[in-house]
């Protein structure tokens, strides 16, 4: 049986470099995963901006992942490609180290290009979301991949054509 007769081996499937990073650029929203107080993994959607081979996010420092962040850095972020224009069964999977920023020369460029990602369409709106954003109780987050998992199901599926018939 070679690897082409099933699907125990996926690894010719990943995303070429240029598409992960269509994927990455073109997507906003993310799934955040850390591991909570008692170890246990926990994830949730976030919207991102992804600049200079970093992930950056924003939350509130209340809110349960800064202070486990802080504890241990170590997180995951999976970007999926359902329901974008890339057609589903795109993924990216990330492992890094995530750190923590409260000081205002990382907010006073983060925020406008953040805010400006999200609301492209409507400069006016954009702005208005900034100042929301700009609050004493707001961290940013930057997320440093060192780990990569990648997969195309367009290429699975050009491995057995009978199935997609």
């Amino acid at each position: 049986m070679t690897s082409h007769d099933n699907y125990e081996d996926l690894t010719e499937c990943a995303l070429t470099p240029e598409l992960e990073k269509k994927l990455v650029e073109s997507l906003g929203e993310c799934v955040f995963m850390w591991a909570n107080s008692k170890g246990e993994p926990f994830g949730v959607v976030m919207s991102y901006l992804p600049k200079d081979g970093k992930i950056w996010l924003t939350a509130a420092e209340t809110r349960k992942r800064i202070p486990a962040l802080r504890r241990n850095p170590r997180a995951a972020i999976c970007i999926n490609s359902t329901g974008s224009k890339l057609g589903g069964g795109k993924t990216v999977t990330y492992k890094g180290n995530c750190f923590i920023h409260d000081d205002r020369e990382t907010k006073d460029w983060f925020y406008p290009e953040f805010a400006h990602r999200l609301r492209a369409d409507n400069p006016d709106a954009a702005e208005a979301f900034r100042k929301f954003l700009d609050s004493p109780g707001r961290v940013i987050m930057e997320f440093i991949p060192d780990y990569s998992l990648t997969f195309d199901a367009t290429l699975m599926w050009a491995r057995s054509p009978e199935v997609v018939q």
